[in-house]
């Protein structure tokens, strides 16, 4: 019998305060497991891989350090960097290019290293995965000497505990968002349509940035500090209860590379509003309405509606969520990585 395929996967985004690419690593993980691999999460827990120079010091030298100790056959480089020396064969997954589209508020050398740096070395790679088409043509343009050929998409899963919840929407609704507070994420759409909708609430759960300051002072502004609450980073437990009691989740990005929290709530069953913009679209496609991420009035008609009629609102998010959970679960993304591994595997 041939031996496992002994995959590193660059695990340091797990730790701490984990967020999409946390949930992308740990999901991938165990699909690769079940599909007959070996994955080898490399990370190092006494490292702040919220720390910009922590992260480097990690993708330079302590990531292929670690690989090269773990014997592994590929390096699975899942958050977008890439180490400039190596001797193991890597696969890269490029979830999005919003350091060189979208965050031109940003530090400068957070902007060089996570883009035009990380842009350079993605050369080096025998693959590399982006999380939609949008992600695809996004990164072609940007880098438009990449190998078309050698740039698959590979949706990102969604994780079964998700798809596992059972939902209890509490009496007293609550529009759900789900990711970093920054500016991208366009929270403030939700803060204006709030002042529309008296008797809702808004919880976004996600690690903060500056960005939180000028939501909370837009609140404050539209009369709505009172119904708008920014946990910061939750439990795991905490999250999974949150998109079982949410009457309703929004995703009003104007940029992202897949949309995380819009596949989280299309397979947990929670009524959903999205914004027409970047790989939303694609991800969502007729399972929920789309917004122009500017359009308040937009936001407030959608929102509206499906409070005013919530038991409707449950009965379609629950007809979609079976084909959700079968187009967005690991399954076959699993396959198309272990293929990729074995191709980079065969040609060192």
């Amino acid at each position: 019998m041939a031996s496992r395929l002994r995959v590193g996967l660059d695990a340091q985004l797990t730790l701490g305060t984990a967020t999409g690419i946390g949930e992308y690593v740990r999901g991938l993980a165990a699909a690769l497991h079940d599909a007959g691999c070996t994955p080898i999460s490399l990370a190092e827990p006494r490292l702040d891989p919220w720390r910009f120079d922590r992260r480097v010091l990690w993708d330079q030298v302590l990531l292929p350090l670690a690989a090269a100790r773990a014997h592994v056959d590929v390096l699975h480089c899942a958050a977008g960097t890439l180490p400039l020396v190596t001797n193991v064969p890597l696969v890269a997954t490029v979830h999005d290019v919003a350091w060189l589209r979208v965050q031109a508020h940003t530090r400068p050398y957070a902007r060089a290293y996570f883009g035009r740096f990380a842009l350079d070395r993605y050369a080096r790679a025998r693959t590399i995965f982006v999380d939609s088409h949008f992600s695809r043509d996004e990164l072609l343009a940007v880098a438009p000497a990449l190998d078309p050929a050698r740039v698959e998409v590979l949706y990102p899963g969604v994780a079964e505990d998700i798809m596992r919840i059972e939902r209890a929407p509490d009496e007293a609704p609550f529009i759900l968002a789900v990711g970093t507070v920054e500016v991208r994420k366009n929270l403030e759409v939700l803060v204006r349509a709030l002042a529309a909708l008296p008797s809702v609430r808004l919880i976004s759960v996600g690690p903060f940035t500056p960005y939180r300051d000028r939501v909370l002072a837009l609140a404050r502004e539209c009369g709505v500090s009172q119904r708008v609450e920014l946990r910061g980073y939750v439990s795991r437990a905490e999250l999974l209860g949150l998109y079982a009691r949410a009457a309703l989740a929004a995703v009003p990005s104007h940029y992202e590379g897949f949309g995380y929290s819009a596949a989280q709530a299309l397979c947990a069953g929670v009524p959903l509003v999205a914004a027409n913009a970047s790989s939303l679209p694609e991800i969502v496609g007729d399972s929920a309405p789309l917004v122009p991420p500017g359009d308040v009035a937009g936001w407030v008609d959608e929102l509206r509606v499906r409070l005013l009629n919530r038991t409707n609102a449950e009965f379609v998010a629950g007809a979609m969520r079976v084909a959700a959970c079968e187009r967005l679960g690991w399954g076959a993304g699993a396959g198309v990585a272990l293929l990729a591994y074995r191709s980079a595997a065969a040609t060192e």
